[in-house]
């Protein structure tokens, strides 16, 4: 899902709920993107899911004991143990982001995955996006670096990202390129 907003700047990107968010921006960050997991399930969802599992469950094989059948608690144990470790994989993973900014000199890329952030930085003049067809990839590359951004969107999203940003990197170059032409003009004036 992705969203285009105007708005001023949020102070930190916890904040925001969106999958997606594009927003223009008046001040020095002229572009913003925050990208997240789907995340249908709150942690308080996942707990109540996983308390209930855990009671139907265990509720279970201890009929199953009481019969006689008592080799299904071991059994039982390991499912919940496994889904234990599935449900805390799932929370780990919930707070994780993409962010992208776009000010008047660089690009920068902040990822917060499984508890470590990660930070790239690019000069907004030399960045150029790359991307497949389909949209199944999509990167910034610079100066022999790349990095692939956008991994938890789809295609389509990908697609619109990438046409957003090089949008935005353009018009970085076209407006430099006038800048220059303007001082080169002075120049010779004088």
């Amino acid at each position: 899902m992705i969203h285009s907003t105007r708005s001023t700047r949020m102070s930190a990107p916890e904040e925001m709920t969106a999958v997606t968010e594009f927003s223009d921006q008046s001040c020095a960050i002229e572009f913003r993107q925050v990208a997240r997991r789907n995340n249908s399930l709150s942690s308080t969802g996942r707990l109540l899911v996983f308390a209930f599992l855990l009671v139907v469950s265990v509720g279970i094989a201890a009929a199953f004991a009481y019969f006689g059948a008592w080799l299904i608690l071991p059994f039982a144990g390991l499912e919940m143990g496994v889904l234990y470790w599935a449900f805390r994989t799932i929370e780990r993973r919930s707070r994780d982001y993409e962010l992208i900014e776009i000010d008047d000199n660089q690009v920068r890329v902040e990822r917060f995955e499984s508890g470590s952030t990660s930070r790239e930085a690019f000069s907004r003049y030399w960045a150029r996006v790359v991307v497949s067809r389909d949209g199944s990839r999509l990167a910034l590359r610079s100066h022999g670096r790349e990095l692939e951004i956008g991994r938890v969107l789809s295609d389509a999203q990908r697609l619109q990202l990438a046409t957003a940003l090089e949008r935005r990197l353009r018009g970085a170059g076209q407006a430099r390129r006038r800048d220059a032409t303007k001082k080169d003009s002075q120049v010779r004036q004088a």
